[in-house]
């Protein structure tokens, strides 16, 4: 793996266009958000490889209208597409504070941004399509467009996700593997199951983390994997309360995971 994306004629070696293409290249000011027109985006996205974490980490907080209350709006996919763009940068390798980490110790940037993507993939996946279907009497992706294309662009996604399923870092590594369950739902990705499953019961191994836990236990149940001996105590009693009507988290944290 590289330290930083490959450019090929202003692409990126998991096809995506270079960070700094999609930054100059975008309308922002042209595309919604929650909260008005996309203006302030260029110069947080910018400060997302700053080199102050801390700067980085709020800059990622500033992301936040362009996924509230897990919806897609136009800015969206250009946002996402510039964050899958950047993994790879070596700005995203500084430590910053975390809030789902020891605060000592902080948490990597690139993880921060790997848990940002893996949201937003797990907001369009299957059961949430299948979840907001019910609702529609036609195609609910052609009345949601947003979402559509994010859901397209998951082959490019998983590319950039992919080289970090088996990073050092053990942060990273979660993270990575807990964006990839999502990513590869669809059509062109099912070949990858194999793989991603193995990191998937590596992380039921090794990591407490009751978000990453969920999020893998669920996948390799709707996969048709038996998942007992994989289960600690913590891990049935949040299935049992979620299960009773408790919190829809299933005992994870209440927010996002960045």
């Amino acid at each position: 793996m590289t330290s930083e994306n490959q450019e090929s004629g202003g692409y990126t070696s998991d096809g995506l266009p270079h960070h700094q293409a999609l930054l100059d290249g975008t309308d922002w000011a042209s595309l919604g958000t929650a909260r008005g027109d996309g203006g302030f985006l260029p110069a947080a996205l910018a400060r997302v490889l700053d080199l102050n974490p801390a700067i980085q980490i709020r800059a990622i907080s500033e992301l936040e209208p362009v996924c509230h209350q897990n919806s897609f709006y136009e800015a969206t996919l250009p946002v996402a597409r510039y964050v899958a763009a950047v993994l790879a940068h070596p700005s995203t390798t500084t430590v910053g504070p975390d809030r789902r980490t020891d605060p000592e110790t902080g948490n990597p940037v690139r993880a921060t941004l790997l848990n940002w993507l893996g949201s937003l993939a797990y907001d369009a996946d299957d059961e949430c399509l299948a979840i907001g279907g019910r609702g529609f009497n036609g195609d609910y992706l052609a009345d949601y467009p947003e979402m559509r294309a994010f859901r397209d662009h998951h082959p490019a996604f998983y590319r950039a996700v992919s080289p970090f399923l088996g990073d050092e870092d053990t942060d990273v590594r979660d993270a990575a593997v807990t964006a990839a369950v999502p990513l590869i739902e669809h059509p062109d990705l099912t070949c990858h199951r194999d793989d991603v499953g193995r990191h998937v019961r590596r992380l039921l191994t090794d990591s407490t983390d009751r978000y990453s836990r969920s999020r893998c236990l669920d996948a390799l149940r709707n996969w048709g994997y038996e998942t007992t001996a994989l289960e600690t105590a913590a891990d049935i009693a949040a299935r049992t309360q979620h299960l009773r009507g408790g919190d829809w988290t299933g005992g994870f944290i209440d927010e996002p995971p960045f």
